[in-house]
Protein backbone atom coordinates (compact mmCIF):
# COMPACT_ATOMS: atom_id res chain seq x y z
CA UNK A 1 0.00 0.00 0.00
CA UNK A 2 0.99 3.70 -0.52
CA UNK A 3 -0.37 5.90 2.13
CA UNK A 4 0.14 9.75 2.20
CA UNK A 5 -0.47 11.81 5.82
CA UNK A 6 -1.45 15.45 5.66
CA UNK A 7 1.07 15.47 2.46
CA UNK A 8 1.22 19.00 1.21
CA UNK A 9 4.25 20.76 -1.09
CA UNK A 10 4.74 24.42 -0.79
CA UNK A 11 7.02 27.14 -3.16
CA UNK A 12 7.09 30.26 -0.42
CA UNK A 13 4.00 31.34 -0.11
CA UNK A 14 2.39 29.28 -2.57
CA UNK A 15 0.85 26.25 -1.67
CA UNK A 16 0.72 23.94 -5.21
CA UNK A 17 -0.10 20.13 -3.07
CA UNK A 18 -2.14 19.10 -0.49
CA UNK A 19 -3.07 18.48 2.11
CA UNK A 20 -3.16 14.82 1.37
CA UNK A 21 -4.31 12.00 2.99
CA UNK A 22 -4.86 8.82 0.63
CA UNK A 23 -4.24 5.50 0.63
CA UNK A 24 -3.36 3.42 -2.61
CA UNK A 25 -3.81 -0.38 -2.27
CA UNK A 26 -1.31 -2.37 -3.25
CA UNK A 27 -1.68 -4.61 -6.67
CA UNK A 28 -3.32 -3.56 -9.81
CA UNK A 29 -3.24 -0.47 -11.45
CA UNK A 30 -4.48 3.34 -10.30
CA UNK A 31 -4.47 5.98 -12.35
CA UNK A 32 -3.79 9.97 -11.13
CA UNK A 33 -5.65 12.23 -13.57
CA UNK A 34 -6.52 16.48 -13.09
CA UNK A 35 -5.97 19.21 -14.95
CA UNK A 36 -2.68 20.85 -15.25
CA UNK A 37 -1.73 22.20 -12.46
CA UNK A 38 -3.74 19.90 -10.06
CA UNK A 39 -0.74 18.01 -8.33
CA UNK A 40 -0.62 14.81 -9.62
CA UNK A 41 3.09 14.57 -10.70
CA UNK A 42 4.17 16.10 -7.72
CA UNK A 43 2.39 13.69 -5.50
CA UNK A 44 3.83 11.25 -7.62
CA UNK A 45 7.40 12.51 -7.31
CA UNK A 46 7.20 12.78 -3.28
CA UNK A 47 6.36 8.98 -3.31
CA UNK A 48 9.51 8.21 -5.34
CA UNK A 49 11.09 10.41 -3.29
CA UNK A 50 12.39 12.77 -6.01
CA UNK A 51 10.58 15.52 -4.46
CA UNK A 52 10.80 16.00 -0.20
CA UNK A 53 7.09 17.12 0.97
CA UNK A 54 6.83 20.30 3.43
CA UNK A 55 4.43 18.78 5.59
CA UNK A 56 3.09 15.03 6.37
CA UNK A 57 4.58 11.83 5.40
CA UNK A 58 4.72 8.99 2.82
CA UNK A 59 5.11 5.74 2.75
CA UNK A 60 5.32 2.58 0.06
CA UNK A 61 4.99 -0.87 1.40
CA UNK A 62 5.71 -0.18 4.89
CA UNK A 63 8.57 1.90 4.36
CA UNK A 64 8.67 5.76 5.11
CA UNK A 65 9.62 7.38 1.97
CA UNK A 66 12.18 10.11 3.78
CA UNK A 67 13.40 7.85 6.29
CA UNK A 68 14.62 4.65 4.52
CA UNK A 69 17.96 4.26 3.35
CA UNK A 70 17.97 4.92 -0.75
CA UNK A 71 19.24 1.54 -1.42
CA UNK A 72 16.69 -0.15 0.41
CA UNK A 73 14.01 1.80 -0.67
CA UNK A 74 14.92 1.61 -4.76
CA UNK A 75 14.37 -2.12 -4.19
CA UNK A 76 10.68 -1.19 -2.95
CA UNK A 77 10.10 1.61 -5.30
CA UNK A 78 11.06 2.68 -8.82
CA UNK A 79 9.62 5.89 -10.87
CA UNK A 80 9.80 6.91 -14.11
CA UNK A 81 9.79 11.01 -14.79
CA UNK A 82 8.45 12.94 -17.43
CA UNK A 83 11.44 14.31 -19.13
CA UNK A 84 14.62 11.56 -19.03
CA UNK A 85 17.74 12.88 -20.36
CA UNK A 86 21.01 10.89 -20.77
CA UNK A 87 24.53 12.81 -21.86
CA UNK A 88 26.35 9.25 -22.16
CA UNK A 89 25.44 7.72 -25.14
CA UNK A 90 23.67 4.20 -24.68
CA UNK A 91 22.22 1.42 -26.02
CA UNK A 92 18.70 0.08 -24.75
CA UNK A 93 20.45 -2.68 -22.62
CA UNK A 94 22.74 -0.18 -20.91
CA UNK A 95 19.74 1.74 -20.48
CA UNK A 96 17.70 -0.87 -18.92
CA UNK A 97 20.72 -2.51 -16.82
CA UNK A 98 20.81 0.83 -14.68
CA UNK A 99 17.59 -0.68 -13.26
CA UNK A 100 19.89 -3.39 -12.04
CA UNK A 101 21.82 -0.63 -10.03
CA UNK A 102 20.44 -0.64 -6.36
CA UNK A 103 21.54 -4.98 -6.49
CA UNK A 104 24.40 -4.36 -8.87
CA UNK A 105 26.25 -1.06 -7.90
CA UNK A 106 27.35 -1.17 -11.63
CA UNK A 107 28.77 -4.82 -11.26
CA UNK A 108 26.09 -7.25 -12.84
CA UNK A 109 25.49 -10.63 -11.98
CA UNK A 110 23.89 -13.55 -13.87
CA UNK A 111 20.81 -12.89 -12.00
CA UNK A 112 21.13 -9.02 -13.30
CA UNK A 113 21.56 -9.85 -16.64
CA UNK A 114 18.32 -12.35 -16.77
CA UNK A 115 16.55 -9.27 -15.30
CA UNK A 116 17.52 -7.45 -17.74
CA UNK A 117 17.31 -9.82 -20.79
CA UNK A 118 13.82 -10.57 -19.11
CA UNK A 119 12.31 -6.88 -19.11
CA UNK A 120 13.73 -6.46 -22.55
CA UNK A 121 11.46 -9.01 -23.99
CA UNK A 122 8.53 -8.14 -21.69
CA UNK A 123 8.56 -4.35 -23.53
CA UNK A 124 9.62 -5.88 -27.30
CA UNK A 125 12.53 -4.62 -27.17
CA UNK A 126 15.19 -7.54 -27.70
CA UNK A 127 15.83 -6.47 -31.71
CA UNK A 128 16.73 -2.99 -30.34
CA UNK A 129 18.81 -3.99 -27.31
CA UNK A 130 21.55 -3.00 -29.09
CA UNK A 131 20.61 -0.28 -30.48
CA UNK A 132 21.34 3.17 -29.70
CA UNK A 133 18.58 5.25 -27.96
CA UNK A 134 19.44 8.45 -30.51
CA UNK A 135 18.50 5.97 -33.18
CA UNK A 136 15.04 5.21 -31.75
CA UNK A 137 11.69 6.67 -32.00
CA UNK A 138 10.47 8.84 -29.11
CA UNK A 139 8.34 5.60 -28.27
CA UNK A 140 10.66 3.60 -28.72
CA UNK A 141 12.92 5.19 -26.23
CA UNK A 142 9.56 5.65 -23.53
CA UNK A 143 9.12 1.66 -24.11
CA UNK A 144 13.23 1.38 -22.99
CA UNK A 145 12.53 4.05 -20.29
CA UNK A 146 9.97 1.98 -18.56
CA UNK A 147 11.49 -1.43 -19.53
CA UNK A 148 14.42 0.51 -17.24
CA UNK A 149 11.99 0.95 -14.18
CA UNK A 150 10.70 -3.05 -14.79
CA UNK A 151 14.05 -4.25 -14.51
CA UNK A 152 14.36 -2.52 -11.14
CA UNK A 153 12.00 -5.23 -9.93
CA UNK A 154 10.23 -3.26 -7.50
CA UNK A 155 6.57 -4.25 -6.11
CA UNK A 156 6.06 -0.56 -6.70
CA UNK A 157 6.25 1.65 -10.01
CA UNK A 158 5.50 5.25 -10.65
CA UNK A 159 5.43 6.54 -13.92
CA UNK A 160 4.70 9.40 -14.65
CA UNK A 161 2.77 10.12 -18.46
CA UNK A 162 4.85 7.42 -19.96
CA UNK A 163 2.50 7.71 -23.14
CA UNK A 164 4.17 11.10 -23.81
CA UNK A 165 5.33 11.08 -27.13
CA UNK A 166 3.28 7.77 -28.48
CA UNK A 167 0.92 7.74 -30.92
CA UNK A 168 -2.07 5.43 -30.18
CA UNK A 169 -1.44 2.50 -31.42
CA UNK A 170 2.23 2.23 -29.24
CA UNK A 171 0.22 4.46 -26.56
CA UNK A 172 -2.67 1.54 -26.51
CA UNK A 173 0.28 -1.10 -26.36
CA UNK A 174 2.06 0.66 -23.64
CA UNK A 175 -1.23 0.24 -21.38
CA UNK A 176 -1.57 -3.66 -22.44
CA UNK A 177 2.03 -3.79 -21.73
CA UNK A 178 1.81 -2.29 -18.20
CA UNK A 179 -1.69 -4.30 -17.51
CA UNK A 180 0.27 -7.35 -17.64
CA UNK A 181 2.66 -6.45 -15.36
CA UNK A 182 0.29 -5.74 -13.14
CA UNK A 183 -1.83 -8.90 -13.74
CA UNK A 184 1.18 -11.10 -14.79
CA UNK A 185 4.14 -10.07 -12.56
CA UNK A 186 2.37 -8.66 -9.22
CA UNK A 187 3.43 -4.97 -9.79
CA UNK A 188 1.61 -2.10 -8.50
CA UNK A 189 1.21 0.36 -10.69
CA UNK A 190 0.65 4.11 -10.28
CA UNK A 191 0.57 5.95 -13.48
CA UNK A 192 -0.42 9.89 -13.91
CA UNK A 193 -2.65 9.57 -16.94
CA UNK A 194 -3.78 13.39 -19.30
CA UNK A 195 -6.57 10.48 -21.19
CA UNK A 196 -9.42 9.60 -18.45
CA UNK A 197 -10.28 7.03 -21.17
CA UNK A 198 -7.23 5.26 -20.66
CA UNK A 199 -8.19 5.22 -17.25
CA UNK A 200 -11.17 4.32 -18.05
CA UNK A 201 -10.27 1.02 -20.00
CA UNK A 202 -6.92 0.11 -18.06
CA UNK A 203 -7.00 1.18 -14.48
CA UNK A 204 -8.65 -0.61 -11.46
CA UNK A 205 -8.49 2.54 -9.69
CA UNK A 206 -8.84 6.17 -10.61
CA UNK A 207 -7.85 9.22 -7.88
CA UNK A 208 -8.46 12.73 -9.37
CA UNK A 209 -6.49 15.89 -8.37
CA UNK A 210 -7.85 18.98 -8.25
CA UNK A 211 -6.43 22.23 -7.53
CA UNK A 212 -3.58 19.98 -5.21
CA UNK A 213 -6.56 18.02 -3.59
CA UNK A 214 -7.69 15.12 -3.95
CA UNK A 215 -11.41 15.27 -5.21
CA UNK A 216 -12.53 12.05 -6.35
CA UNK A 217 -11.55 8.18 -5.54
CA UNK A 218 -13.18 5.66 -7.12
CA UNK A 219 -13.40 2.48 -9.46
CA UNK A 220 -13.31 4.14 -13.20
CA UNK A 221 -17.22 3.42 -13.31
CA UNK A 222 -17.43 5.53 -10.52
CA UNK A 223 -15.36 8.46 -11.93
CA UNK A 224 -16.62 8.12 -15.30
CA UNK A 225 -19.93 9.94 -14.79
CA UNK A 226 -20.12 13.71 -16.19
CA UNK A 227 -21.05 15.14 -12.75
CA UNK A 228 -17.90 14.11 -11.26
CA UNK A 229 -15.95 15.12 -14.55
CA UNK A 230 -17.24 18.32 -14.79
CA UNK A 231 -16.39 18.70 -11.38
CA UNK A 232 -12.98 17.72 -11.55
CA UNK A 233 -12.10 19.21 -15.44
CA UNK A 234 -14.30 21.85 -15.47
CA UNK A 235 -15.42 21.93 -18.41
CA UNK A 236 -18.75 19.82 -20.14
CA UNK A 237 -18.63 15.98 -20.75
CA UNK A 238 -20.83 12.93 -22.11
CA UNK A 239 -20.32 9.84 -21.04
CA UNK A 240 -20.79 7.08 -23.33
CA UNK A 241 -21.70 3.69 -22.54
CA UNK A 242 -22.24 1.63 -25.56
CA UNK A 243 -18.60 -0.64 -25.19
CA UNK A 244 -16.53 -2.48 -23.24
CA UNK A 245 -15.86 0.46 -20.91
CA UNK A 246 -17.35 3.78 -20.21
CA UNK A 247 -16.21 6.05 -22.72
CA UNK A 248 -15.67 10.35 -22.26
CA UNK A 249 -16.66 12.60 -24.78
CA UNK A 250 -15.39 16.28 -24.30
CA UNK A 251 -14.47 17.24 -27.80
CA UNK A 252 -17.12 19.67 -28.81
Amino acid sequence: MISFTDVSKSYGDLRVLGPVTLEIPAGGVTALVGPNGAGKSTLLTIAGRLLDPSTGTATVGGHDVQRTPSRELAKVVSILRQENHFVTRLTVRQLVAFGRFPYSQGRLTAADREAVDAALEFLDLVPLADRYLDELSGGQRQRAYVAMVLAQETDYLLLDEPLNNLDMKHAVAMMKQLRRAADQLGRTIVIVLHDINFAAAYADRVVALRDGRVEHVGTPAEFMVPEVLERVFDTPMQVRTDGDFPLAVYYR
